[in-house]
């Protein structure tokens, strides 16, 4: 996000402080001379004070901004260059521009000191630069080990969510029962039944170290759960996937999680039928059903999918996880990463 420069400044007041101090004591040690007279050395300290603020702030304001538009992450060389060119025309700008205003406006004339204050500025400029630069490298390099361990965290919880429904009792029962029942009624379609649910399982394995996954990797596996859930709720299950070429990435198994939550906390039965519908819209996938939700003790959401998904996408994509809840209706849109 954007810095806000009152923001910036309320929460830098201290330290303001401190460089005016600062400019008021450099001033006596170094234009001792030129401070005989009270009054010469209160515009004295004051204009080097606001060389001081002018200087340290506004680079730091300007290594904030920059981190804003070029990431250290994603571009290092580009924030770099950046921060150096910018410092440095930023600095030359700000000391000509206050010699002029204490000039014109209020007819403090720095005169043979321009030369040295010029020089020296620009030796200040580059020790703050190279703090600057080197503490917000540091700060982004931290951020995003953290963030990089905190999206390895998120995906492993959602590995193990998934995995973990897959093996419940519930639906290892669910899915044997419907077995039993294929095995007499076709036995081909028994046969692709255990091809499916076999493949499940190899996908959730397969992608516990992936933070991404391609959509075309992710509708296949998709296609498998479907088979089962399918098989196992007939026509009081509707189910509706365009996803035809699509092309993009998106967090693993999150496509799944979001349709068995739908199949978990609502009715489904012959006269109630459940509608999911799986399209893309935009830059967006949209998982959408129709409410008709349980309310059976003990079947309220754990928290853990939808909001493991929110967290995740927090860190692979800028575009947020969308919501939608219009009472008949709920949408879950998620970001195609490209």
């Amino acid at each position: 996000m954007r810095p806000s420069i009152i923001k910036f400044l309320k929460e830098n007041s201290i330290t303001i402080f401190w460089l005016v101090v600062a400019g008021f004591v450099m001033s006596w040690f170094i234009w001792r001379d030129c401070c005989t007279k009270f009054a010469a050395y209160l515009w004295i300290g004051a204009f080097t004070s606001s060389m001081w603020i002018a200087l340290w702030m506004g680079n730091a304001y300007l290594s904030q901004s920059l981190d804003y538009f070029f990431s250290w992450h994603n571009e290092p060389v580009k924030r770099l260059v950046a921060g150096l060119v910018g410092m440095v025309v930023y600095t030359v700008s700000a000391v000509y521009g206050l010699v002029f205003l204490y000039r014109f406006a209020f007819g403090f004339n720095v005169g043979n000191q321009l030369d040295s204050t010029y020089y020296s500025t620009i030796i200040i400029t580059l020790i703050i630069t190279m703090f600057m630069t080197g503490r917000s490298f540091l700060l982004n390099w931290r951020e995003s080990a953290v963030d990089a361990e905190r999206l390895k965290k998120e995906s492993v919880a959602a590995q193990y969510e998934s995995l973990k429904n897959q093996v419940n009792p519930h639906f290892l029962f669910n899915s044997l029962n419907a077995l039993t029942n294929l095995v007499y009624e076709d036995q081909d379609k028994a046969a692709k039944f255990i091809k499916q649910l076999s493949e499940v399982y190899r996908y959730v394995l397969d992608t516990r170290d992936k933070e991404l996954v391609s959509l075309a990797e992710e509708v296949k596996f998709l296609d498998s759960y479907l088979y089962l859930q399918q098989i196992r709720f007939g026509e009081k299950l509707n189910l509706k996937v365009s996803l035809e070429n699509a092309k993009g990435q998106v967090a693993p198994l999150a496509l799944q999680m979001l349709i068995e939550n739908a199949i978990k906390h609502n009715v489904i039965a012959e006269d109630q039928p459940l509608y999911i519908e799986v399209r893309m819209e935009g830059q967006y996938i949209a998982v959408e059903n129709n409410l008709q939700k349980k309310n059976i003790p003990g079947e309220g959401s754990n928290g853990i999918g939808l909001e493991n998904i929110q967290r995740r996408y927090e860190f692979l994509s800028n575009q947020k996880v969308i919501v939608e809840n219009t009472g008949n209706m709920f949408r879950v849109k998620l970001p195609v990463i490209v």
